[in-house]
């Protein structure tokens, strides 16, 4: 059970930066609300990527790295472990503020106006802080794979 956690954890994690670096491509290549059709397009892309690929990877890897450390009982007292818990809890949080609920926003709502339901002053006109955030998480991910191969001493908290 324990391997098939990490295993799960680990493909989960793949998916997951995948998923990150991937948004952070089309989001630098996401053009002017002015050209409308192909707007709402690349926003309906970013949006599915988010969906479907981003939010079950995140899901994957947090659920499977909770029940990896529910069921390994050295991961209760390492240190490395509570880090990588508490770091993919804030990837999870921000994941779900920071970048999905406004790149699903920003599909519905490029949607409504290709169709002509709404106005297209309703668009964002910057995707600044959906591409930096990203940047940010990729960043964390990163350091939890580190964490979890390198798997420092940090504090070795009682039983």
């Amino acid at each position: 059970m324990r391997r098939l956690m990490k295993f799960l954890h680990t493909i989960g994690a793949i998916g997951l930066m995948g998923a990150m670096a991937c948004l952070v491509v089309l989001l630098g290549f996401l053009p002017k609300p002015s050209s409308l059709p192909e707007y709402a397009l690349m926003s309906a892309a970013i949006g599915a990527i988010a969906t479907w690929v981003f939010f079950p990877s995140l899901a994957l890897t947090l659920i499977a790295g909770l029940l990896a450390i529910a069921l390994n009982r050295a991961y209760h007292s390492a240190g490395w472990a509570w880090a990588k818990l508490a770091t993919g809890i804030i990837i999870f949080e921000w994941g779900f503020t920071a970048v999905l609920g406004p790149l699903q926003e920003e599909a519905e709502a490029s949607a409504r106006v290709l169709s002509g339901e709404a106005d297209p002053g309703t668009l964002v006109l910057s995707v600044t802080a959906e591409r930096t955030s990203l940047w940010v998480l990729l960043a964390v991910a990163a350091a939890n794979v580190v964490l979890g191969i390198w798997r420092p001493r940090l504090t070795s908290l009682p039983d």
